[in-house]
């Protein structure tokens, strides 16, 4: 039997301040499965969407545990593991209970880290990564785009304003004037979001031409409404927030949200890719802040204002 781990839960739902630190038995690993002590769990909106009721209120769902990504190291194996062995060092998507001190998961949703990617960057890899690819996908974004990134500071934002220069394409992306220093430096043309955006994109696409793709990271009405006066064809635009809306736009909504496309398959297919890229750099990971597991309700209150530019992580 494993020794007992430390875990974050919900109590209720609501806000931060439901969630609590609490003792747990992981158990041994079952068939298929391993153990793994976590040395980095990554923080994503869906986390606190979660127990914010946006996916219902069942009280039967409570206590809740939260995290769907970690870092860490196999410290035990079940019975018909095939890859991984003690003292394997792995990133895991899509788990359950990741803020925690040790989780098991099945072997199925692991990849090696990379030596190079340290442990907060690994497990804040994955689900933005994922998810930027899906954007992408969904829209069709090739080579000769023009593609609007509305929230490009983010996790899921930024990684779609790389991937989509990768691709090919030209990008402007949205963020706070503080966070368009790192923009340009990965490629993008930012512009500040708020009162005007219209007009300044409009200016900018007298260097790049048209806008041809939009993907929506923020869910704002200020975003929707710039992205249909932009794209011509409303089939490439997506939304991972703006699920309200998405339906009456004709536009479309992909992620966990109520009638949006979860895009299992190409987001699982992405895992080796998204590792190869960030192992020699070409993708780059920003971690924006690390926090204790004991902070976890801080990591969460910064994460909803939405200011950071990358990655918020927690430290078991």
């Amino acid at each position: 039997m494993a020794l007992t781990s430390r875990a974050v839960v919900a109590t209720a739902y609501g806000g931060p301040d439901v969630l609590r630190l609490i003792d747990v038995a992981p158990g041994d690993p079952g068939p298929g499965n391993v153990l793994v002590e976590v040395r980095a769990a990554g923080v994503n909106p869906t986390d606190w969407k979660g127990y914010a009721g946006a996916y219902g209120t069942d009280p039967a769902k409570l206590p809740m545990r939260l995290g769907y990504e970690v870092s860490g190291v196999v410290s035990a194996v079940g019975p018909s593991v095939r890859w991984l062995s003690p003292g394997d060092e792995i990133i895991a998507w899509r788990v359950s209970g990741g803020y925690a001190d040790q989780i098991i998961v099945s072997e199925l949703v692991t990849v090696r880290r990379p030596p190079t990617l340290d442990w907060p960057a690994a497990s804040g890899l994955l689900l933005a990564g994922a998810t930027a690819v899906h954007t992408l996908s969904a829209t069709g974004t090739h080579d000769g785009d023009v593609v609007l990134v509305h929230g490009g500071s983010g996790g899921v934002g930024r990684m779609a304003v790389q991937l989509a220069i990768l691709r090919g394409a030209q990008v402007i992306a949205t963020a706070s004037p503080w966070h368009h220093d790192d923009l340009k430096t990965l490629g993008a043309m930012p512009v500040a979001y708020g009162e005007g955006l219209l007009d300044r994109i409009h200016e900018a696409v007298r260097s790049t031409g048209p806008v041809t793709v939009a993907i929506d990271a923020v869910g704002t009405d200020e975003a929707l409404d710039t992205s249909v006066a932009l794209v011509e064809d409303r089939q490439r635009i997506a939304t991972i927030a703006g699920f309200g809306r998405a339906g009456e736009l004709g536009i479309k909504a992909l992620g966990g949200g109520r009638g949006a496309d979860p895009g299992t398959a190409v987001r699982e297919a992405a895992r080796a890719q998204l590792v190869e890229l960030a192992s020699d750099g070409t993708l780059d990971v920003r971690v924006a802040q690390t926090y204790p597991l004991s902070e976890v309700a801080q990591a969460h209150r910064d994460g909803q204002a939405g200011h950071s530019a990358g990655k918020l992580v927690l430290i078991p």
